[in-house]
């Protein structure tokens, strides 16, 4: 039976940049940085209030092919890549607190109906979605 979602990736550019970010900017931990076979680098991330997910920082190659490898880089490179979906307390104040680190971001904080939603991009083009939850109906969205 699966228990839970462990483990997410994020494609990135350099994976140290990306790890700092996530830990320095974002407030995640590091979890796991190692080498093995080949210099195929494993690099992890997690947040501390849900320790049990992980996110890997993974660079665009094997085991995707040549083409596809280009095309996530392209797209990287273009700030045109989904990453994750982050639950904030307060989307204003996060929006707030993480401009005055330099995070860019493409969307200032909006009333959506189901939250306070702003957009922002990691340090590899990825877009990162903070959300300030509220509750809703269906009906909401008419």
């Amino acid at each position: 039976m699966i228990t839970n979602v462990s483990l997410v990736t994020v494609y990135c550019l350099d994976q140290t940049q990306a790890r700092d970010f996530y830990v320095d900017v974002l407030g995640f931990e590091p979890a796991t940085d190692i080498t093995m076979g080949e210099g195929f680098r494993w690099v992890t991330a997690k947040h501390p209030n849900q320790p049990e997910l992980e996110v890997t920082f993974m660079l665009p190659g094997p085991p995707l092919s040549d083409e596809m490898a280009a095309v996530i880089r392209r797209q990287l490179e273009q700030g045109q890549m989904g990453g994750l979906g982050l639950d904030v307390d307060d989307c204003h104040k996060t929006y707030q607190e993480l401009s005055a680190k330099g995070v860019t971001f493409v969307q200032e904080p909006s009333d959506r109906p189901y939250g306070v939603e702003a957009v922002m991009r990691d340090v590899s083009g990825n877009w990162l979605v903070l959300v300030e939850k509220k509750d809703y109906t269906p009906a909401d969205f008419a």
